[in-house]
């Protein structure tokens, strides 16, 4: 059985296709590519169709990450076939639960960076939104890098790098279950 990943930002051209770009050289890596798919997508169709932001391309290879991507706008009705919907921020993380048809779809809605592992001695949080092991009173955003100079683009990379590993730990171990 397949499991379905899918990031989301704004437009689908900066933040989740970076995202998407990781996470599937992360799989690909762990060996995992023939049980896991990813792809990304916007709450908003302004960039529908474009290729991912050039300031994003250029940093995801320079970082040798491979992307080929077209924007597009998430549906609700792909919660049906997806198993994890992943919020680069707060506002994304509310408006794909207010399009959820269902509780259990609204549920498969979780912010990417509630999946980075925490320093050694944090404790973990109770919010739904947040993995067990994610940071407690954190700031889970992955900041919009569209409006700003190529350093954000950078940083966004960074913070996407980091969840990513937590991230495949929990989709190798819900694989791995379904496998078993």
């Amino acid at each position: 059985m397949t499991f379905r990943v899918c990031f989301v930002c704004t437009g689908n051209i900066c933040r989740s296709p970076m995202a998407e770009a990781v996470f599937r050289a992360r799989v690909d890596e762990a060996g995992l590519d023939a049980l896991v798919e990813v792809e990304s997508a916007g709450t908003d169709g302004w960039h529908e169709g474009e290729n991912a932001d050039p300031r994003a391309r250029s940093v995801l290879e320079e970082h040798g990450y491979a992307l080929e991507h077209t924007a597009r706008r998430f549906e609700a009705s792909w919660f049906a076939r997806l198993d994890l919907v992943l919020a680069l921020d707060s506002g994304h993380l509310e408006a794909l639960r207010l399009l959820a048809p269902t509780e259990e779809d609204a549920a498969k809605v979780r912010l990417l960076r509630s999946f980075t592992r925490p320093p050694a001695g944090h404790r973990s949080s109770p919010d739904p939104s947040r993995s067990p092991s994610a940071p407690q009173g954190a700031d889970l955003d992955v900041p919009d890098p569209y409006y700003g100079a190529r350093r954000g683009f950078v940083e966004c990379l960074e913070m996407v790098e980091e969840a990513s590993d937590g991230l495949l730990a929990a989709v190798r171990d819900d694989v791995e279950g379904q496998v078993a």
